[in-house]
């Protein structure tokens, strides 16, 4: 289950002033339930999806683009599906049971399929989206576009 985590200067948004925005707040606890019934339930009745489980991630904003980490102990690069489709991020694939000798006693490692999703603003750059994959963590680039990026205004005396 991967929920974000808000401080209370978080649900102010910059693009409006720093009002609060209810909108974007209903998407994202939308979101959040959606996120927290499919961890649970394995299913998205929301959506009206099936799927298996949710692993866990890190979303984070810099100046110039959002990275997604994401952690998938013991996958295998061919088995990872990443795909934007307008401003919603997907990254799918399956963590293969391994072959076993002897009895299984315990297990708390996930095996099967996997899925995980976000809504990303509309300010993403979809043609230069990188991710990669080291030491069980996938970590997804997602660069803004140039309007997206902050810029320094010089201020002029009269």
């Amino acid at each position: 289950m991967t929920l974000p985590v808000l401080r209370p200067t978080q649900l102010r948004s910059a693009e409006n002033g720093g009002a609060l925005d209810p909108l974007r707040e209903m998407a994202q606890l939308h979101q959040r339930i959606s996120q927290l019934m499919s961890a649970v339930l394995g299913a998205d009745p929301l959506a009206g999806t099936t799927q298996g489980w949710t692993p866990l991630a890190d979303v984070t904003e810099t100046d110039d683009a959002y990275l997604i980490d994401i952690e998938v102990p013991g996958v295998n690069r061919k088995d990872l599906t990443v795909e934007v489709a307008g401003t919603e991020l997907r990254v799918s694939g399956e963590i293969v049971e391994k072959e076993k000798v002897g009895w299984l006693r315990h297990r708390t490692r996930r095996v099967g399929q996997f899925a995980y999703r976000t809504t990303l603003p509309g300010d993403i750059d979809a043609e230069h989206i990188t991710a990669n994959l080291a030491d069980g963590v996938l970590t997804v680039r997602v660069p803004k576009t140039e309007t997206a990026k902050p810029r320094r205004i010089t201020v002029n005396a009269t």
